[in-house]
This record gives structure tokens, sequence and C-alpha cells, in this order.
């Protein structure tokens, strides 16, 4: 019986002290504390009032919700900097009539990644995704619905070249 305690014990002891070395997200935040993201400005030629302050807290809130580390306004162990350098529509597709049936709303932005810790791990890189909405559809009937998926996919995009470690 008293083996079987201290299997059971050790097995115990083992799993508790695995979860704080292995995290959910996959994200890689080595000896970090901290993070920073500075204000991503809209340097795209067509420009969005709001866009690069919400694109801004769209990924601090990414890297809040999926890591353990800490918001700072500067000095950061980790910093995020870039700028938005697309935000533009197209037609994508035509009807018989030679007009759009559909449009694409794309969006780029350029990131620098410094990891003060492992300068190994900085990057420069240009992240873009797009969203596709009717042509009969005015861009601000599903401005919010656009933005919410552009952010999500490039935050996403950013947080996995920077922080996953898969």
């Amino acid at each position: 019986m008293k083996v079987f305690k201290f299997i059971l014990g050790l097995f115990i002891v083992l799993l508790v002290t695995s979860c704080g070395i292995y995290s959910f997200t996959g994200a890689d935040t080595g000896n970090a504390k901290t993070f920073q993201v500075n204000f991503f400005q809209n340097n795209a030629e067509l420009i969005e009032p709001q866009l690069d302050f919400d694109f801004t807290n769209s990924l601090q809130d990414l890297i809040q919700n999926q890591t353990n580390l800490n918001l700072v306004n500067n000095g950061g162990d980790l910093i995020f900097e870039g700028e938005i350098t697309e935000y533009r529509i197209a037609p994508m597709t035509a009807t018989a009539q030679n007009t759009a049936a559909q449009n694409r709303l794309t969006m780029a932005v350029q990131v620098r990644y410094f990891n003060t810790l492992d300068e190994e791990k900085d990057f420069e890189q240009r992240f873009s995704f797009f969203f596709d909405y009717p042509a009969n559809v005015q861009l601000n009937s599903v401005k919010a619905e656009a933005h919410e998926e552009l952010f999500e996919r490039i935050t996403q995009d950013i947080f996995n070249a920077s922080l996953a470690n898969w």
C-alpha cells in the first residue's frame, strides 16, 4: 500500500510540475515577463478612421489572453511595432454584365518583433489577410465583421511567428 501511495504521489507531483512547463497555446516566452505593443500607425493609401488604434488593441489583447506576460508601455522584454501598410478594396469576381459580383478587403501589416532577451528571435515580416463580401453590400455594413476576421487572423499569425513553439 505504501508503494502505491508513493507512486501515486510521484505521479501527481510530475503532473503538476509538468503543467508549469507546457503552455496550451504553444507560447514560448522564454524568460520574458513583459511585452509592449507600440502603436501601429495606418500608412495605407486608404485611411480608415480608428483602424490603427483597434488593430493595436487587438494585438495587445491576443498576447495578454494567450500568455502570462504583463503589458507595459516601455521597456518590455518583447516588443512589437510596425505599421499598417495596406488597406484596400478590390473587385474579385465579375458578373455577365461586367460588374463586380464580389469585393475583397485586404489588410497588410509590417511587423518588427524584438526579443530583448534573445536577439536571434528578432524579425521583420509582412502579414496580410483578406475579407470577401458581396459587391452589392456597402463596406460600412460589414466593416465590423471584416475587421474582426482580419484582426483575428493577422494577430494570430503574428503571435505564431513570434511566440508559438510548434
